[in-house]
């Protein structure tokens, strides 16, 4: 076990270094200067290059990335060249937002995903496997914010039951808070608890034709028994894999829901600084995301360890 979680530690650290590199070239690459941008197009040169020095634009490339890369691992994200505020101020008042907004989603989509594909698989070819193989298509063919729009008509507008949008904060009220996540948060897991559905169909659909199986039946357990007990453990590993890139998914694809919603989340934060070309905090929220995806897939892998004894040993 210790050579496997070995294995995946320095797969996990090559991979955020090659990411790093990777957000920050691209970002140096974008066209626009963001003193230019921050004074407008009448700034004098010299305010200019003073707005430059003061932002460290001014220095070398690589330079500025390993001034960047130290800062993010001393947890030192550097200061916003728009609102003048610490980065890492921004980050965390709008992760109180994002991260809760895509654990709920992704508890909808395990929540209705996982046992209507067990259940469709369990009833192959019946009204309930074609009743979710149905919701399976049109979940995956309908876009998340357009779910957003439909449910804000009819949940918030048309019945008041939740709020259209805005996030109230956690300090105020969190049954508040906690309401204004859940129109967004299943706008946000319903396609993915489609996709779920899917996979989980056809993962228990797989595992019941394993000779395993036909023993167990054989020995005169139930085919719910067999269906819980051995089936759907070994039909987990195709799962677990999609629920983490899911959550991953979720975590950095916000920005359509939490513009809809009106949520001051990481997603909207992203797209305003790169709209006002605030480099530094996009290439942060930008690693930041990327971090968080890569470490869910490193637990992924921890988890494959944990069901299937064989990738523990290499095998």
């Amino acid at each position: 076990m210790s050579s496997f979680l070995l294995r995946r530690l320095s797969s996990l650290i090559l991979t955020l270094a090659v990411t790093s590199l990777a957000i920050f070239l691209v970002m140096e690459v974008l066209p626009g200067d963001p003193a230019a941008i921050m004074l407008g197009l009448e700034a004098r040169p010299d305010t200019l290059a003073a707005l430059r020095t003061e932002l460290g634009l001014d220095r070398g490339l690589f330079e500025r990335y390993f001034s960047w890369v130290g800062g993010l691992l001393t947890g030192d994200f550097g200061v916003s060249y728009t609102y003048r505020v610490p980065v890492g101020q921004l980050i965390g008042e709008r992760m109180v937002v994002t991260v809760p907004l895509a654990l709920m989603a992704i508890c909808v989509a395990a929540g209705i995903g996982v046992p209507l594909g067990v259940l469709a698989a369990s009833a192959r070819g019946k009204l309930t496997d074609q009743a979710a193989t149905a919701f399976s298509q049109l979940g995956i063919a309908v876009p998340n914010f357009w779910i957003g729009l439909v449910l804000i008509l009819v949940f918030a507008l048309s019945l008041g039951w939740f709020p259209a949008g805005s996030f109230p904060g956690w300090s105020s009220s969190i049954p508040g808070a906690l309401q204004a996540l859940v129109l967004p948060a299943i706008a946000l897991g319903l396609p993915q608890a489609a996709i779920l559905t899917r996979v989980t169909r056809s993962s228990v659909l797989e595992v019941l034709t394993e000779d395993f199986i036909r023993t167990a039946r054989a020995k005169g357990l139930s085919r719910r028994t067999v269906l819980r007990r051995h089936a759907l453990r070994n039909a987990l590993i195709p799962v677990i894999t999609i629920l983490g890139l899911q959550l991953a998914t979720l975590i950095g694809g916000t920005i359509l829901i939490e513009n809809v919603f009106a949520l001051a989340g990481l997603g909207r934060l992203i797209y305003q600084a790169m709209t006002q070309r605030d480099l530094i905090v996009v290439e942060s929220v930008a690693m930041l995301m990327a971090a968080l995806v890569i470490t869910v897939n490193f637990l992924v892998d921890l988890a494959y360890g944990w069901l299937d004894p064989r990738l523990r040993a290499g095998r």
